[in-house]
C-alpha cells in the first residue's frame, strides 16, 4: 500500500525535521506543504534534506516567498521580520535555486489538492474556521485538500447530506477513514502552535484512505541553543518549549 508523508511547515528546524522522517519510517512519497525556512536556525539544511526526499512535492509557503523574493516584509510580525532577513543573508544559491522554482498555486495529486495555506490563496490565507474552509471548497475539485500555513492539526470535514462542515482537532496516532470531501491540516513540523511542542505530520495512504496525524519528540533545548548562536530573536527558541 502507497504510504505518503506529509509534512508542513519545517521552518528551519532541521532537529525536529529529522525525528519525523526518522518516527515516519519508511515512505514511498513525500508531500511537503511550505514553509520550509522562516523562524528557524538551519534553513540551508533543511532546503538539502527535503530536496533529498524520494517522490518528492514541495510547495511554496509564505516565508519561502518572502525569504527569496524583494517584498517588503510589513506583514510580518517583528520577530518574524529579523528571522527572515537573517534568512535572505544565510541562503545559498542551490537553497534559493529550490525555493524559486516551488509552485505558488495548488497542485493536485491523484485525489488530493495540494497548498500551503488554501487553495483559494496558496501562499497566504488561513484556513483556522469553518466559514473559511467552506468558502474553499470551491476552489478544489478532488475530494480531499491538504494545507498547512496555520502550524496546528485538523480536519475541517464536510457533511453532504447536512450540508454542513465541521472542524475536528484529530487525536495522534488515530488513524481517519476519510469518505467525503475534507480539508487536511498535517500540523507543523519545526513550530508547532497548538500547545503540543512535539513536532507534527501525518501519513496519508491513498488506496486505504486513511488520513493518520502524527507526533514525535525532538531535542528541543538543542535548537534553542542553536537559536541563540546565530542570534535569532529568543521569542523564536521560546515558544518552542510550549508549543506556542
Amino acid at each position: 500500500m502507497t504510504k505518503i508523508l506529509v509534512i508542513s511547515d519545517v521552518h528551519a528546524n532541521l532537529v525536529a525535521l529529522e525525528a519525523v522522517l526518522a518516527d515516519a519510517g519508511k515512505v514511498d512519497e513525500t508531500w511537503c506543504l511550505g514553509d520550509v525556512v522562516g523562524y528557524g536556525p538551519q534553513p540551508n539544511e533543511c532546503i538539502q534534506r527535503i530536496a533529498n526526499l524520494p517522490k518528492l512535492t514541495c510547495m511554496m509557503g509564505n516565508h519561502d516567498y518572502a525569504a527569496v523574493s524583494d517584498m517588503t516584509l510589513e506583514t510580518f510580525n517583528t520577530d518574524a521580520r529579523k528571522a527572515l532577513l537573517w534568512q535572505r543573508d544565510a541562503l545559498g544559491e542551490a537553497s534559493l535555486a529550490f525555493l524559486r522554482a516551488l509552485p505558488t498555486e495548488a497542485v493536485e495529486r491523484g485525489e488530493v489538492t495540494l497548498a500551503h495555506g488554501s487553495p483559494r490563496d496558496s501562499i497566504w490565507e488561513y484556513i483556522m474556521n469553518t466559514l473559511v474552509a467552506r468558502l474553499n471548497l470551491d476552489y478544489f475539485g478532488t475530494m480531499w485538500c491538504m494545507v498547512g500555513h496555520s502550524h496546528f492539526q485538523a480536519i475541517f470535514q464536510y457533511h453532504a447530506m447536512d450540508d454542513d462542515l465541521t472542524i475536528e482537532v484529530p487525536k495522534a496516532e488515530t488513524k481517519y477513514k476519510l469518505t467525503e470531501r475534507a480539508i487536511l491540516n498535517p500540523g507543523s513540523v519545526g513550530q508547532p502552535r497548538d500547545r503540543d511542542p512535539r513536532a507534527a505530520y501525518a501519513i496519508f495512504r491513498p488506496k486505504e484512505k486513511t488520513w493518520e496525524p502524527r507526533r514525535v519528540e525532538y531535542d528541543i533545548q538543542k535548537v534553542q541553543k542553536q537559536i541563540q548562536d546565530v542570534g535569532l530573536p529568543p521569542r523564536h527558541a521560546e515558544r518552542l518549549a510550549g508549543g506556542w
